[in-house]
């Protein structure tokens, strides 16, 4: 399997990504998707948990961004106390919506990281892209056909990054 479909890191959660942790990495922004990421996908606002987690990141310095496959009434709605740049319908994994992103945010694409839920999504397109990708687990499993399908193929490429990550001193 190619390593296109490997993640940069693989954390638990958002709160996981710390001002430290993107410091390290020489990271200055973050693409951010939405649905389960930041928020479970039956989740209309941002909830406290975003929330505080996004204001920790602007604090730090950090532009934020978010790129979404979502409608732009569902991002519009889920921005609203939020009040990032957005890009709807952003038809992941092309990569056009992340270069867009980094241009809006200022930012070089080696210094932005992809934060997302889905190898096939966000990590393949952050990639494609030449941009740091962190892979977070899914929020919620109530999810659609389609992304149920999906984790499938995913489960596969995670086994597979699993035992490059050992090889590699990875963890």
């Amino acid at each position: 399997m190619s390593e296109i479909f490997f993640p940069d890191l693989y954390v638990n959660g958002i709160r996981d990504i710390t001002a430290g942790l993107l410091e390290k990495n020489r990271i200055r922004g973050l693409i951010l998707d939405i649905d389960n990421t930041l928020v479970p996908n039956h989740v209309a606002d941002a909830d406290e948990n975003a929330v505080e987690w996004i204001g920790k990141m602007k604090a730090a310095g950090y532009k934020l961004c978010i790129v979404s496959n979502a409608s732009k009434k569902r991002v519009v709605r889920f921005n609203d106390t939020l009040q990032l740049n957005a890009v709807h319908r952003a038809m992941k994994p092309g990569t056009k919506a992340f270069l867009k992103a980094g241009r809006v945010m200022g930012i070089g694409n080696e210094s932005i990281a992809v934060v997302g839920d889905q190898i096939f999504t966000d990590v393949y397109g952050g990639n494609r892209a030449g941009m740091f990708t962190i892979l977070v687990h899914p929020i919620d499993k109530r999810e659609s056909k389609l992304v149920r399908f999906k984790r499938i193929f995913e489960k596969r490429v995670l086994r597979q990054y699993s035992e490059w990550s050992k090889k590699n001193g990875i963890y």
